[in-house]
């Protein structure tokens, strides 16, 4: 058997993070990789230059086409940028929920840019922390 599991993430367009960096640990270790995609980011190794982030109703659109048509075993949530997000994808959880969720939501890059909107963090709190079977 091959697990399926599907990151809900930020997209780097260098490669280095985000969905893009976890579809390829997914590979490495033989799992299959599906991914919701929560932002766009313009970025290289220097830094983040600009974020683009679709409605939340896009995330639960992604979200339901994905768990409607494949077994996800795990969900690992990485960059979610604002609190509309994380109310989308919690909502998702408790409706499809998946046997394990792992919560390695990024606040800020590497270069000291916020990825998360400092008003969302109680959101972060509240309402994914309950549902994270590990931080």
């Amino acid at each position: 058997m091959v697990y399926q599991v599907l990151t809900i993430a930020g997209s780097d367009s260098s490669g280095g993070a985000g969905i893009q960096a976890d579809l390829k640990t997914f590979s490495a270790l033989g799992v299959y990789g599906a991914s919701v995609i929560t932002a766009l980011t313009a970025q290289n190794t220097q830094g983040v230059s600009a974020i683009h982030t679709p409605p939340a109703s896009f995330i639960s659109a992604q979200c339901d086409a994905v768990f409607s048509d494949l077994n996800i075993h795990a969900v690992k949530l990485g960059m979610l940028a604002n609190a509309e997000i994380i109310y989308a994808c919690a909502d998702a959880l408790q409706r499809w929920q998946p046997p394990y969720v792992v919560l390695d939501t990024v606040m800020i890059s590497k270069s000291g840019h916020d990825l998360l909107a400092p008003e969302a963090v109680s959101a972060l709190r509240d309402t994914l922390l309950p549902c994270a079977d590990l931080l």
